[in-house]
This record gives C-alpha cells, sequence and structure tokens, in this order.
C-alpha cells in the first residue's frame, strides 16, 4: 500500500475515533440514574426557533459532570414571542408535557435551574 494512502487512513480512523470519544458512544442510551429531571420547565420560542437556555424548577441533577445532561421535563411551557425580546408580545402559549431534551450544561440558584447549549428539538 502506497505510503500517503496509508498515512490518510490512519488519519482518518483518528478522526474517527475521536469523534467518537467526544460525542460518547451512548450519548443517547444514558441510564434513569444519569438522567436529570424537572417538573416545570420555560422554553421562549423566536420567530418559531425554541431558545438554547431552558429554566426548569423542582429539579434533581445526577452527581456525576457530564459533557451532556438528559433532561426530563414533566411540563413544558414554550411562550411563542413575536419579537427577539423577552419583554415583547407573546403570541402564543404552547404546553407539553412528558418532554426530554439534552443540554450542554446547567447553572442552579435554589430551586431554580438555567439549563444551557441545549439542543433544539
Amino acid at each position: 500500500m502506497h505510503l500517503s494512502l496509508k498515512c490518510l487512513l490512519g488519519a482518518a480512523a483518528v478522526v474517527a475515533t475521536g469523534t467518537t470519544a467526544l460525542l460518547g458512544t451512548g450519548a443517547g442510551t444514558a441510564g434513569a440514574a444519569d438522567r436529570a429531571h424537572c417538573d416545570r420547565a420555560e422554553r421562549a420560542v423566536w420567530t418559531d426557533d425554541p431558545s438554547r437556555n431552558v429554566t426548569g424548577h423542582h429539579c434533581t441533577i445526577p452527581t456525576g459532570k457530564r459533557y451532556w445532561y438528559t433532561v426530563e421535563i414533566d411540563t413544558l411551557v414554550q411562550p411563542h414571542h413575536t419579537t427577539d425580546y423577552l419583554n415583547g408580545t407573546v403570541d402564543r402559549t404552547e404546553t407539553t408535557h412528558n418532554r426530554t431534551i439534552r443540554c450542554l450544561g446547567y447553572t442552579s440558584d435554589h430551586d431554580t435551574v438555567n439549563w444551557f447549549g441545549c439542543v433544539p428539538d
């Protein structure tokens, strides 16, 4: 096999392995103990694009630090804003139940957890 072809295949294998390690092979199959849970949460929607931030209430969080958190939400309230400002007009509000979202991290203040980097559904 030609040397440059070997190098190219080796580089492809390294990239594939690194991507798997970063994303986690079992990222979508976390067990119940690895999941966070919130009784209620709000997520603003701007021009049909959901915010990357979610505010949760009465949440339990896994003790281990993770790159991604799977958050189960009993009641998710999504106000649809007509502008790009929180104090702008709300066109309508959707309430959904038993939603699961994935977020990159969180900050907490007593009973409120601010999830950030949440991927859109």
